[in-house]
C-alpha cells in the first residue's frame, strides 16, 4: 500500500496510520526509517529553514507516527526507529542530521520505558556508513569516494545488510529486548 504525502505533516502521519489500520486491521510493527540530510562546512551555512526541515522530517514525523500508532498496538507489538552512528559519533559536517539522530536514540530509550506497561517494545537500529541515495546526493565527490573506508571492515555497507537487525528486533523471540540500539557499523564501536 503506497501512501504518497509529506510526513512533516502531523495530519498526514495520522492518515498513514489510519489507512494501515483500515487496510490491514492493526499495527504489530512500526518501523520509522525516513531521514533528511545535508552537508555543511560551517555552522553559519546552516539556514534556519534547513535546521527546522531536518527536525520535522527526522524527529517530528517519528513522534507523530508513534503517537498515532500506539492506540492501535497490542501487547507484543514493537516500534523500531532508525538512528545512526551519528547519534554516538556525530559528524560535524552533518550537524542537523546528527543532532536529530541523537534525539532519536533518546526518544527510543524514553519510549521503551513509557510503553513497557502496554507491552510494546521500542528499539533502534544505528547504521554506520550505508550506501543510500542520501550519500551521493548530499556529499561532495571526494567524500563519496572514501565513504565507509574508515570502518574496520574497510567499506560502506549495503542496505540489505541492515535487514537482519530489524528482523531480530521485530521477532517475538526478542521479547526481552527493549530500549536497545543495535549498531550495524562495519565494526566501528558504538557505546
Amino acid at each position: 500500500m503506497l501512501l504518497p504525502g509529506d510526513i512533516q505533516s502531523a495530519a498526514h502521519c495520522r492518515h498513514i496510520i489510519e489507512r494501515a489500520v483500515d487496510e490491514i486491521g492493526g499495527i504489530d510493527i512500526l518501523v520509522n526509517n525516513a531521514a533528511h540530510q545535508a552537508t555543511f562546512k560551517e555552522i553559519t551555512d546552516i539556514s534556519d529553514e534547513e535546521w527546522e526541515l531536518t527536525f520535522r522530517v527526522n524527529i517530528h514525523a517519528m513522534f507523530y507516527l508513534v503517537k498515532a500508532a500506539v492506540p492501535h498496538m497490542q501487547p507484543g507489538a514493537c516500534i523500531i526507529n532508525t538512528a545512526s552512528i551519528n547519534s554516538d559519533q556525530p559528524n560535524p559536517t552533518l550537524l542537523p542530521y546528527a543532532t536529530t539522530k541523537g534525539a532519536i536514540q533518546n526518544l527510543t530509550a524514553g519510549l521503551a520505558q513509557f510503553l513497557a506497561k502496554k507491552g510494546i517494545r521500542v528499539n533502534a537500529v544505528a547504521p554506520g556508513p550505508i550506501w543510500t541515495p542520501l550519500i551521493p546526493s548530499t556529499m561532495d565527490e571526494e567524500t563519496v569516494s572514501k565513504f565507509g573506508s574508515n570502518t574496520p571492515i574497510g567499506r560502506a555497507g549495503q542496505p540489505a545488510e541492515l535487514a537482519t537487525a530489524y528482523e531480530m528486533l521485530a521477532d517475538p523471540l526478542s521479547s526481552y529486548v527493549s530500549g536497545a540500539t543495535i549498531a550495524v557499523t562495519g565494526g566501528r564501536p558504538f557505546l
